[in-house]
């Protein structure tokens, strides 16, 4: 975690269901993408300014690229400079 004043923390519970009508090669990469725009939507964020873990990357391909999760629940930490962390809890 970069060593900034916290000035927001949230737990997320975000549905992926979505990226299942993508293509079935493409799922893994959809969640990423509604990862993004879920956290942008509650932080009122700009969504290149989201910055998402890499156990928040594992745990969506840990199935494999077709078989993602129905949802998953993230810790969102928006930081007062204006970038916001994804985290798992």
């Amino acid at each position: 975690m970069v060593e900034n004043q916290v000035s927001n923390e949230i737990l997320l519970n975000i549905p992926l269901r979505k990226a299942k009508l993508s293509s079935r090669k493409r799922r893994a990469d959809s969640v990423m993408a509604i990862i993004k725009e879920y956290v942008a939507r509650f932080t009122k964020s700009e969504t290149d300014k989201i910055w998402i873990d890499t156990k928040v990357n594992e745990a969506v391909w840990s199935r494999g690229r077709t078989k993602i999760p129905s949802y998953i629940q993230v810790k969102v930490i928006k930081l007062q400079e204006g970038t916001t962390e994804v985290i798992l809890p």
